[in-house]
């Protein structure tokens, strides 16, 4: 035996209560990550995506690098990857929808 096992067959030897402890930590890294997280678990390079966005390479590298950008540019990277933004306000007793930036996907269109 060389050591090394299947993933499946490990998680099905945990006991419940482990199994359901990492359930939960998967589901909460995959509502939480990066730029460069989500490109990579899009399954996208950056070349592919500067593609997409009609950049070079590097600009991506930038992008995901950035602190602070437009929410537009933001906008633009994550619909290059399929997807959509939306601006959520979260406060104590609820959650505001931030709509005028909904608006900005359809400016220049």
């Amino acid at each position: 035996m060389t050591g090394r096992h299947k993933f499946s067959d490990l998680v099905a030897k945990m006991p419940p209560e482990r199994r359901a402890h990492v359930d939960r930590l998967s589901a909460e890294m995959r509502e939480e990550m990066n730029l460069t997280q989500l490109r990579t678990a899009r399954r996208l390079s950056q070349a592919a995506l500067g593609e997409l966005l009609h950049v070079e390479q590097p600009a991506v590298a930038r992008l995901e690098k950035r602190t602070d950008m437009y929410v537009s540019s933001l906008r633009r990277f994550i619909e290059a990857m399929g997807g959509d933004l939306e601006i959520i306000a979260r406060f104590p007793d609820h959650a505001v929808r931030i709509k005028n930036f909904s608006d900005l996907g359809t400016a220049g269109k």
